[in-house]
């Protein structure tokens, strides 16, 4: 499979491409910036995977992601924020997100899930992952989450949520629906404003989401979600030495 990086430091990069050469078999080049990764795009007939730096001088993962899914119908993304990994709040099992320092496991697991799917298949995420993403990268405008025939959208402004909508509620209640839907596609837009309804701070409205649901959840014996974990917890040991812990020096 044809897997396509975009990342603006060039040493972050290497070693990333590096990890993919050396333990994957799937092709791999690396550019530097949107510009160069849309001119990539329409030089190659196809492209699978796209790891991509969520935000840089020159790059935009979100709207990369999004002008390149229209060029490669199925390609699958995965996203590297800027923040650091001990900033999230919660632990999303099979993440597509992954800040520094990278967990180079996690991420050839990410990948080679990615290239497992089926032509075609829908670029599915973690509204949980969307979610803090977008609020821990401070990220303002709408997101839109389409789950099968669900629709509903939330709004940001400097990282915090401000309010949400969905097809029967709105607010605080539209939030902790949306929040359920596990796992979806999303469209991002950091043109457009919302009312401000919600003023919670991100993280306790998504763990009382998280509790909510798996409460919920119970029942069926099915939990729906990963517990939140504190953020001074200790990250596991890596299987694989050099690229445990991508970063820049």
């Amino acid at each position: 499979m044809q897997l396509l990086i975009v990342h603006d430091d060039a040493e972050v990069g290497g070693q990333l491409m590096g990890m993919v050469q050396d333990y994957t078999e799937h092709d791999c080049d690396l550019v530097e910036s949107d510009e160069a990764g849309l001119r990539w795009g329409r030089q190659h007939a196809r492209c699978g995977i796209l790891l991509a730096q969520l935000e840089g001088p020159a790059v935009d993962g979100l709207t990369l992601g999004g002008s390149l899914g229209e060029i490669f119908p199925g390609l699958q993304t995965l996203f590297l924020p800027a923040y650091p990994a001990v900033e999230r709040r919660l632990e999303i099992t099979k993440t597509k997100v992954f800040p520094e320092p990278i967990d180079g496991e996690r991420l050839l697991e990410a990948i080679e899930e990615a290239a497992a799917a089926r032509p075609g298949a829908p670029d599915f995420f973690h509204v949980m992952d969307v979610l803090q993403m977008c609020c821990l990268s401070g990220r303002s405008g709408a997101v839109q989450i389409v789950k099968q025939i669900q629709s509903g959208i939330i709004y940001l402004r400097d990282g915090r949520i401000v309010h949400a909508d969905s097809a029967a509620v709105r607010g605080t209640e539209a939030l902790l629906d949306i929040s359920g839907w596990g796992l979806v596609e999303f469209a991002y837009d950091s043109s457009v404003r919302g009312p401000e309804t919600i003023s919670k701070p991100w993280d306790e409205a998504l763990i009382q989401a998280v509790v909510r649901h798996n409460e919920e959840s119970r029942e069926d014996g099915e939990q729906k979600f990963e517990e939140p974990r504190a953020t001074d917890a200790v990250p596991p040991p890596k299987k694989r030495g050099f690229f445990g812990a991508l970063r820049r020096s």
